[in-house]
């Protein structure tokens, strides 16, 4: 079933048709909501967000994609969780996919430590990002969000997603060298 078919069943009142999309993007949306500052309290994040979404799929844009408008939906959720706590979010990101400088071989330890360093060294200049330019860089590289999605995600003006996203790489180049390129 596709999203728009599970949408349209979800609307006639087919709360099976929603699991389908719950299940279908509970793991991104988890990682939408760590990666933009929800850290432990993801899981709650995700829930008041699917819950909220599907109070909300009356006024949907049946001709819009279904990820983005979800994902803005965590976005915000994140966005009001961090601001309720009156700090800095802590960014906790974990990185499941290949090391952007290749593969290491798993009898490679020495590789596997060089890798390691470098992945916590990357996470952590992400983290010390501005926080606008954080959020442009995680749904650009670490969601692999286009520029259009991450400013339906984000509520932002594409431009500003540029201009953020540019800003956010030079910083991490400054940060971490020519490990990026």
């Amino acid at each position: 079933m596709d999203d728009d078919e599970a949408i349209a069943r979800s609307l006639d009142g087919d709360l099976g048709a929603y699991e389908v999309l719950v299940a279908r993007y509970s793991a991104l949306a988890h990682r939408t909501a760590a990666m933009l500052g929800a850290g432990d309290e993801a899981e709650d994040v995700v829930q008041e967000a699917f819950v909220k979404a599907f109070r909300h799929l009356p006024k949907f844009r049946r001709d819009a994609p279904f990820r983005p408008w979800l994902l803005r939906i965590v976005a915000n959720e994140t966005h009001n969780l961090t601001r309720a706590r009156g700090r800095r979010s802590d960014l906790a990101v974990r990185l499941t996919a290949a090391d952007p400088a290749g593969p290491v071989a798993s009898d490679d330890p020495a590789g596997a430590a060089v890798a390691t360093d470098r992945r916590a060294r990357l996470l952590a200049a992400v983290r010390g990002l501005p926080e606008r330019e954080r959020q442009a860089v995680v749904c650009r590289y670490f969601l692999q969000l286009s520029e259009a999605e991450t400013a339906q995600v984000l509520g932002w003006p594409v431009g500003t997603v540029k201009s953020s996203t540019h800003r956010g790489l030079a910083r991490l180049r400054e940060e971490v060298g020519g490990e990026l390129a």
